[in-house]
């Protein structure tokens, strides 16, 4: 069994987990990250960029360099209830001196690629890949002082850290481990997630994300330039009979809804094409324990409305560097360092999940058990339909969120 050490073992290479162990990397603080696949090529996964991490990107040093991948830039939201049509947040109006007023649309492994590359610069970074951890090495004081893993090659190991930090995702095996517990909330959704190619440029949707909620049916598209990413929504529990119908049924479906025609929808060819979300949404009420944090989808699992785990988790990410840079440098992370953490991200998260449920409560529910076509449209829709203000104020609050994260000091380079 190989044994080794580092000054903060993170484990897993997701935005937060990425994001993380570049900020302490250019701390001065040896990292290390932990992640069980080869490589970042994982499809579905949150694609959308905020104004608030590309605002953090730039501080960096790393805008120039993410303007170079392959993206589309969004720049509305707009839903259909029925026959009415309301634009639910626009970047361009945006108050505040915000320099990105849109949502870069880029795929998430060039996205963790460029800070994988921007951290490799970094002496005191490691990058492990194809390694899974199996478990928490705790002392006779119950403290975490190390994970056990397994290598590339299946061979068992262990890694000492004066602090383990979980960014492995929903799910997550260390929180599992260290007997953290989300307390969950009802959702009354999972999600069907297809790719569509666009038949051409599209007047209606491009630059925008697009939703239809009503009629028993809920389906969200955003304009990926060639093609469109699609989320078709259905009630908590029935995709396993759901598709014992035929994929046929979707097709039509999606036709009608959005007005694609069979150069788009023949794409999907069976149900192997169509991929589902569990959705799950949940928070720990206490996200650390000595030697050991959760942040990210470790701490939160969120609800896709919006869009948001992704820049929430990245700022988490900074957050927990600039506590933590200090405490780690001088070789001690005690148990309130790690709540400090807590402390400064908690609301922002509750205040987002609140949210999210509000807006399961008013659209989603209603939506697909078909009581939403007889009601109103909800006061705070017939706001934004009134107001292109509200609709900008909408924008921010979507796309900066509620305490967004400047970068650290000891963080910040100039653009290359």
């Amino acid at each position: 069994m190989t044994q080794e050490r580092t000054t903060c073992c993170i484990v897993g290479g997701g935005p937060a987990g990425m994001m993380l162990g570049l900020l302490l990397a250019r701390a001065g603080v040896r990292v290390t990250v932990l992640e069980k696949h080869r490589d970042f090529l994982r499809d579905f996964r949150g694609d959308t960029v905020h104004p608030s991490t590309l605002r953090l990107l730039d501080e960096l040093g790393l805008g120039a360099r993410f303007a170079k991948l392959p993206a589309r830039r969004l720049h509305e939201m707009r839903i259909r209830i029925g026959a009415t049509t309301v634009t639910t947040a626009d970047f361009g109006r945006m108050p505040g001196r915000i320099r990105h007023k849109y949502i870069a649309m880029v795929p998430q492994w060039d996205f963790l690629d460029l800070l994988a590359e921007a951290a490799a610069d970094e002496p005191t970074f490691t990058l492990r890949r194809s390694t899974a951890v199996t478990g928490l090495i705790t002392d006779s004081a119950g403290r975490v002082t190390g994970v056990r893993l397994t290598d590339e090659r299946g061979t068992p190991g262990e890694l000492a850290a004066d602090l383990v930090i979980g960014c492995d995702g929903r799910g997550s095996a260390v929180a599992a481990a260290a007997g953290l517990r989300q307390r969950s909330f009802p959702v009354p959704m999972d999600v069907w997630q297809i790719r569509v190619p666009a038949p051409g440029p599209d007047a209606a949707h491009s630059g925008r994300v697009f939703g239809h909620f009503g009629s028993g049916q809920v389906a969200v598209t955003m304009d990926r330039g060639d093609y469109y990413q699609t989320s078709y929504l259905i009630e908590k529990g029935t995709d396993a009979a759901r598709r014992r119908h035929d994929v046929g049924e979707l097709r039509e479906r999606l036709a009608q809804l959005f007005g694609w025609g069979p150069e788009s929808t023949d794409a999907i060819r069976s149900w192997d094409d169509v991929k589902m979300l569990d959705v799950t949404m949940g928070r720990l009420p206490r996200w650390y324990t000595d030697g050991l944090l959760c942040i990210g989808d470790a701490a939160h699992t969120m609800s896709p409305v919006g869009g948001v785990g992704v820049n929430l988790a990245v700022q988490d990410a900074v957050a927990a560097a600039r506590i933590l840079a200090g405490p780690l440098r001088r070789g001690r992370v005690a148990e309130a360092d790690l709540a400090r953490v807590q402390k400064r991200r908690e609301l922002p998260t509750a205040v987002t999940q609140k949210s999210q449920l509000a807006e399961h409560d008013m659209l989603i529910g209603p939506a697909l058990d078909r009581t939403l076509d007889h009601r109103p449209l909800p006061l705070p829709l017939r706001a934004l339909r009134r107001s292109r203000l509200l609709q900008g104020v909408a924008a921010y609050v979507g796309g900066m969120g509620v305490r967004p994260e400047h970068a650290p000091e000891f963080a910040r380079r100039t653009q290359s």
